[in-house]
């Protein structure tokens, strides 16, 4: 087997999943790199020691490769996603496709353009958990779906968000979409539609009354983070330029009728995701999200609370990469790229998250005033439910 060749732009913390990709003669290799920061490359550099690095993305584009890996801040995903597309490179976007709704169909219209495939780092389409309920979903457990409520606590939120680029509004946006976009996927997935309509509230409560401010420009995720700061109103060096919510809650409608509802809080002790989805003949819930979690199911007569639920399904995977989902997550890539044919991840539903986020956001900055999210072009969403195939 030829080995694909590929390219990793952005070499920041997250451009670590590219590893699983690095696999000479055995089907793939990381060949080239790009990021502005010499200290980026040069730490890349020790991973791929016989990759050729780059300052700019650009420099990548007549490298013959066969895919490229962006892992770059959100800001920086649809301008370089569409260069790649258009130059006829297979791109991995990491997730979100981009930080506004406009900016995520100029990708997919770059793509269909193109024939140029493309794939989105929705990694908790591979997670153990997500698996699971939507295992149960489609096996009947509880009916039809109904309702989905998520909330995510994230603990880190002080360390990973509000330290770098994460808490600048013209970066991503808002946390709402930024991080909400893996939750509202997931819950657009597990219930078969997609968002129509939105509205949302929320505020920097807690943060935003932090005085002690850091530029971390040339630092790199390791450098700030840590379990030892807490509790969260004894942070220090947070991002000098901080204007989104560390808290938010949204009211979504789907296609299908479906109800969503999501909360997200940046400064709980603890850091996991809990989902609730209620059905026509009964309701599951998880506990915990990881290895050593359960998801419950009780879908038999009328009771009160009790914690012996009809059925209880204990969550699989690894502890680290996100469940283990990331390795899988690669090799579909990497699959995706050599063969085409179907995938977990879908452009148009990380198109959908997106939209859906982007559209809670403007009305939370709206006092809560309801949004509707834009329809995407028919013969779009033909292409790439297709497989991106004519």
């Amino acid at each position: 087997m030829i080995d694909l060749r590929f390219g990793v732009v952005g070499l920041g913390a997250r451009s670590r999943i590219a590893q699983y990709a690095h696999r000479p003669g055995e089907g793939s290799e990381v060949v080239a790199l790009a990021d502005p920061s010499a200290p980026q490359r040069d730490a890349a550099l020790e991973l791929y020691p016989e990759a050729t690095a780059y300052a700019d993305h650009t420099e990548l584009l007549d490298q013959k490769l066969d895919g490229v890996f962006l892992t770059t801040p959100d800001d920086l995903h649809e301008g370089p996603a569409v260069d790649f597309l258009q130059a006829g490179v297979p791109v991995f976007v990491e997730k979100p496709l981009a930080i506004t709704t406009e900016g995520c169909d100029r990708v997919l219209q770059a793509a269909y353009d193109s024939g140029a495939r493309l794939y989105v780092g929705h990694n908790m389409r591979h997670m153990p958990v997500v698996l699971t309920m939507r295992k149960l979903i489609q096996d009947g457990a509880i009916g039809d779906v109904k309702a989905i409520w998520c909330r995510h606590f994230v603990g880190h939120g002080g360390d990973f968000y509000f330290k770098d680029w994460h808490a600048d509004r013209s970066r991503t946006t808002g946390l709402l979409l930024q991080k909400g976009a893996h939750d509202i996927d997931v819950m657009h997935w597990l219930a078969g539609g997609y968002t129509t309509r939105v509205n949302a509230m929320g505020a920097l409560t807690l943060y935003g009354g932090i005085t002690d401010r850091q530029d971390r420009t040339g630092q790199r995720f390791k450098d700030f983070v840590s379990s030892d700061n807490w509790p969260p109103l004894e942070q220090k060096g947070l991002a000098p330029v901080m204007d989104v919510e560390d808290i938010s809650m949204a009211n979504l409608l789907l296609d299908n009728g479906v109800f969503l509802t999501y909360e997200q809080c940046h400064y709980t002790p603890d850091y996991w995701r809990n989902y609730t989805v209620i059905g026509t003949h009964g309701r599951l819930e998880n506990f915990g999200d990881g290895p050593g979690g359960v998801v419950k199911v009780w879908n038999s007569r009328r009771s009160g609370y009790r914690e012996d639920a009809d059925q209880v399904v204990e969550i699989e995977g690894d502890s680290e990469n996100h469940g283990g989902a990331d390795p899988h997550l690669v090799a579909e890539f990497v699959n995706f790229v050599r063969d085409g044919g179907a995938t977990l991840t879908s452009p148009v539903a990380a198109r959908a998250a997106v939209a859906a986020g982007y559209a809670a956001t403007q009305s939370l900055r709206a006092d809560g005033v309801p949004q509707d999210v834009p329809a995407l072009d028919p013969n779009l969403i033909s292409y790439f439910d297709n497989g991106q195939a004519r």
